[in-house]
Order: structure tokens, then C-alpha cells, then sequence
């Protein structure tokens, strides 16, 4: 089952026991991924479905970071649809698991102490592993870590 026909299957739920908040969230999902769809002019793989998921999920949370404090029912409307369209999107990698994928690397290219010119290199053989299971900016705090230290 595609991600288009799960959103569609599970918006059609939230209509019939009138979740309008899911509703409305799901119908932006499944429109962000009709659209890319139309773009591309063929069906979506797995990998740009989550791609899809992933963008509306951080175009939400920038949503929030440029909301007003005093605006807190838009801020609301945004966390609610955060939580829902979390569950479409995949399992993100935590700190823990990113540094073993870091030091990893750092043992297979030979960089035994990384320093900033060798960041280019390393994120270059590291995103390919990482990219849509987790946080890019994450991603880039701890490969930063590991030239502090």
C-alpha cells in the first residue's frame, strides 16, 4: 500500500469520526504527495514519499519557530499536525546511533583526528547513509563535535 492510498485510507477514518484537525492534516499530506506525483508525471517510490513526509513535518516546526508567541492557536495547529504526520514518517536515528555511524566512517576514510578541512569528506560519505532517517542539523552538530573534542 502506497503512502497516498494509507493517507487516503486513514483521512476517509478521520472524516467518518469527525477528527477534523487529523483531517485537515492529511489532506495537506496527501496533497503534497499528489502534487509531487503530478511533478514527477509517475508514482512516487518509497524513498520520495518519505521525502515528501519529512518536508511537511519541517516546513510545519519552521511554522512554529516563526509564529509569534502570543499566536498559541496557531502554534497549537501545528504541533497537532506535527504529532500526525510523525506517524508517516520514519523512525529518526538518535544522537547515539548517528555517532556510531560517525566514528564508523571516521575509522573506514582514516581520519583518526578530524579536523574542519576534512568535514566536507566526511558529511559527502556520511549523508548518503543517513539522509531521511535522520535530523540534517543533528547530523551536522555532532559531526561538528567531533572536531571539538
Amino acid at each position: 500500500m502506497s503512502k497516498i492510498e494509507e493517507v487516503r485510507s486513514d483521512m476517509i477514518k478521520a472524516m467518518k469520526s469527525g477528527d477534523k484537525e487529523t483531517k485537515e492534516s492529511l489532506s495537506m499530506l496527501l496533497s503534497a504527495l499528489k502534487n509531487k506525483a503530478i511533478d514527477k508525471r509517475s508514482d512516487l517510490t518509497p524513498e520520495e514519499e518519505t521525502q515528501v513526509v519529512l518536508k511537511e513535518i519541517k516546513q510545519t516546526k519552521e511554522t512554529i519557530e516563526t509564529t509569534p508567541s502570543e499566536r498559541e492557536d496557531i502554534i497549537n495547529e501545528c504541533k497537532n499536525r506535527i504529532v500526525v504526520l510523525e506517524k508517516y514518517a520514519p523512525k529518526m536515528m538518535d544522537e547515539a546511533e548517528i555517532k556510531d555511524i560517525v566514528t564508523n566512517l571516521l575509522t573506514d576514510l582514516g581520519i583518526t583526528s578530524p579536523s574542519a578541512k576534512d568535514k566536507g569528506n566526511i558529511m559527502k560519505n556520511l549523508m548518503p547513509k543517513v539522509k531521511g532517517k535522520a535530523d540534517g542539523k543533528l547530523v551536522n552538530e555532532i559531526v561538528q563535535s567531533f572536531f571539538e573534542a
